[in-house]
């Protein structure tokens, strides 16, 4: 897909080696490969659920980088502007998949393609009538240079009266408490919508939850949401407050949700969609990522998403015939 983007994401995408159901990492003799990365999912999401979505990234000149960008593509996601690097690997991540107990999540990213992103590599990287730049702290957190193309793109959207939405989407693994105070917490108040979980929000800003709402909406903010530990959500914006328990439904395995209700809260908000609304898509979204193993193989369509909304709020035959 090419054109105008109405959505821009930017971020490392791995190729994802996924064990086989229920057997530990150590133990796994069987893979299966997907694409994995924060940025990337959202750009998944919000592409099947009909949004024009450009991915700014870097992958290695080998079959890794080969195999992300055949998936991305397959998408409909615009990788038109992500570079091949010569000599940088694509990043790696394996992990297996359990539903009841610790996932054991290993990244194979250090010196990647995408770590070498600068604002020197990416021209022109919010054409006109983009609506909405989606990013993470994962990608400031990668390296020196991805920490000022993630300010410069910022930078950029708010010049061009662009939307900013910012998930820390913290990595424990890729710094500790402090390095992600630096780095991230400056990042928080210059979004315009911030999705972030009450243990991010305390870490990064030193502050409860509640209070961190309150002085990022202060400071100019438009709207937060907060995840909090029993999978509800709140969001709260000039207008007031709304608040969204998760869906009760089996979990074949988590990771991947929190990209998965950005994805649809996200497109809710460029439909327009009411606030309420726009938590119980998120949440419907999320619900079905949840019920299959990689991050991206649940993210439905705008049809299947209304169908889902439709059944988990008890609303619909579950068999749709």
């Amino acid at each position: 897909m090419s054109g105008t983007p109405e959505v821009v994401t930017c971020g490392e995408a791995m190729l994802l080696l996924l064990a086989e159901p229920g057997v530990p990492l150590a133990r796994a003799r069987r893979f299966g490969s997907s694409v994995a990365g924060a940025e990337s999912n959202v750009a998944i999401g919000l592409a099947r659920l009909g949004h024009s979505v450009r991915w700014i990234g870097s992958v290695g000149s080998d079959p890794a980088g080969d195999a992300v960008l055949s998936m991305m593509r397959a998408e409909g996601v615009d990788v038109s502007t992500v570079t091949v690097h010569p000599t940088a690997p694509t990043g790696l991540l394996l992990r297996d998949s359990h539903a009841t107990r610790g996932i054991d999540v290993q990244y194979h990213r250090a010196g990647s393609a995408a770590s070498a992103l600068a604002p020197e590599s990416v021209h022109a990287p919010l054409p006109s009538g983009t609506r909405l730049l989606h990013l993470t702290g994962i990608t400031a957190m990668l390296s020196d240079s991805t920490h000022r193309l993630t300010r410069h793109l910022i930078d950029t959207a708010r010049d061009e009266g662009v939307m900013v939405s910012f998930d820390p989407n913290v990595r424990h693994k890729l710094g500790a408490p402090d390095r992600w105070r630096t780095v991230v917490g400056p990042l928080l108040g210059q979004a315009d919508l911030v999705l972030a979980g009450a243990d991010e929000l305390e870490m990064l800003t030193g502050q409860d939850a509640e209070r961190a709402v309150r002085t990022l909406r202060d400071g100019g903010v438009e709207g937060v949401v907060v995840k909090y530990p029993d999978k509800s959500t709140v969001l709260t914006n000039a207008a007031g407050t709304w608040a969204r328990p998760a869906f009760p439904v089996p979990v074949t395995d988590p990771v991947g949700a929190g990209d998965a209700f950005a994805a649809g809260l996200l497109s809710a908000l460029l439909r327009e969609v009411p606030p309420d609304r726009a938590l119980a898509e998120a949440a419907t979204v999320a619900a079905l990522v949840v019920q299959s193993a990689t991050d991206i193989d649940g993210l439905p369509t705008s049809a299947q998403l209304a169908r889902a909304l439709a059944h988990l709020a008890g609303h619909s035959d579950p068999v749709y015939r």
